[in-house]
């Protein structure tokens, strides 16, 4: 029996007269990522997305990436049939025998969009649900908490017989909201970051900034493989590696130590806001996160900050780190993050670092650097990775 794949738009229906232009938006990312798996149909209609294998297709694969896709609420492997009660039966019974085979329980729900149909949802139901157990009498009925849940959908085209609905990805279609610049070291929270700003709808532009041989080859390649990992979420990507060894020497030679750091931060913003600028990009995206280091107090985060034109967001600001940790190991990250390689932010680090900056003092030691001539150097010379 040949099943498809049956998607829910989450908040894109409360969009109104913009709808049009996220659901577009959605069709497109979801024809892109099932792309690998084979060919498909897919389309909208009625707050639902339909995904119709053309011939050979890896459904397994395609379903796998499916439930990455943001802006899909739930999903599932579902079945056309005739709108006829005794084929939705019929075509329940066969298809979802597997299920049955597994649960103890179960119940009929049914949804009847199609209002012309000659049967309430609830009738429906019962009459379905009632073939149903005859059929499989080793598997009670419970309305309240069964293992399975048959799901009826009669719809404008066909009737769609499914089992218990899983959860999408939620959050917005990649690429509905622009596009963004997001710093991504080889640690813990900026991956995380990275992904929470895609599920608002951004196409993302990874940022990393690479100070050989103070860090190593190895550590560069923990950074790609975050990428690699984030683009099950975030789609394609190209990584942006910047070469910050030189920087770092100068700020190291030149500036005074509590400050190292945050002129580093600062530097990083500049080189943010030139890649911003050449890809029309409308903000930042960093892994901040509220005194959880000398340069993410209140006012550290101010001072680097200012270096910049575009926003800059900060996902992780009040999270917890315990949260922070759940979110990487549930979109597969964290087990890369905590590879033993060091990254940029861990070079040259100040044995007193300032935690309340005065705006005023930072300019003035950055006096004695050549700034513009920096960032020029180190944009120029950015390496651009595919991921």
């Amino acid at each position: 029996m040949d099943d498809m794949i049956l998607m829910k738009q989450g908040e894109i229906v409360l969009k109104g007269l913009n709808r049009r232009k996220f659901e577009s938006c959605l069709i497109g990312n979801i024809r892109r990522r099932l792309e690998p798996f084979g060919k498909f149909r897919v389309y909208a209609v009625q707050s639902a997305i339909y995904a119709e294998p053309q011939g050979e297709c890896d459904m397994d694969g395609a379903y796998a990436a499916a439930k990455n896709i943001f802006g899909i609420v739930s999903l599932s492997r579902a079945v056309a049939c005739a709108k006829d009660k005794d084929a939705m039966f019929e075509t329940a019974r066969r298809y979802l025998a597997p299920a049955f085979a597994k649960a103890r329980t179960f119940k009929v729900e049914s949804k009847r969009s199609d209002k012309s149909f000659p049967m309430t949802s609830i009738e429906l139901s019962q009459y379905v649900g009632g073939l149903l157990a005859e059929a499989f009498p080793d598997v009670g009925v419970d309305v309240h908490s069964p293992d399975l849940t048959v799901s009826l959908e009669v719809r404008d085209y066909a009737a769609y017989v499914h089992g218990t609905p899983e959860p999408g990805a939620g959050g917005m279609p990649v690429g509905a909201n622009g596009k963004v610049i997001s710093l991504l070291s080889g640690g813990i929270d900026s991956p995380v970051s990275t992904y929470l700003a895609a599920k608002r709808g951004v196409a993302v532009l990874p940022v990393h900034f690479f100070s050989f041989p103070y860090t190593s080859e190895l550590a560069k390649q923990k950074v790609v493989e975050l990428g690699h990992i984030l683009t099950r979420y975030c789609g394609r990507m190209t990584l942006a590696v910047v070469p910050f060894t030189r920087i770092q020497e100068e700020i190291r030679e030149k500036c005074r130590e509590e400050y190292f750091t945050l002129i580093m931060r600062r530097f990083m913003m500049r080189i943010a806001q030139r890649l911003a600028d050449d890809n029309r990009c409308g903000a930042i995206i960093t892994g901040e996160n509220l005194g959880q280091v000398a340069s993410q107090t209140m006012e550290a985060m101010g001072v680097t900050e200012k270096c910049c034109s575009v926003p800059v967001l900060r996902p992780l600001i009040c999270h917890d780190k315990k949260e922070i940790v759940e979110l990487a190991v549930k979109i597969g990250t964290f087990d890369t993050s905590i590879l033993p390689y060091e990254d940029c932010c861990t070079v040259f680090t100040p044995r007193h670092p300032c935690t309340r900056p005065r705006l005023s003092e930072i300019e003035e030691c950055e006096k004695a650097l050549d700034t513009d001539a920096l960032v020029e150097e180190a944009v120029m010379n950015t390496e651009h990775i595919p991921l």
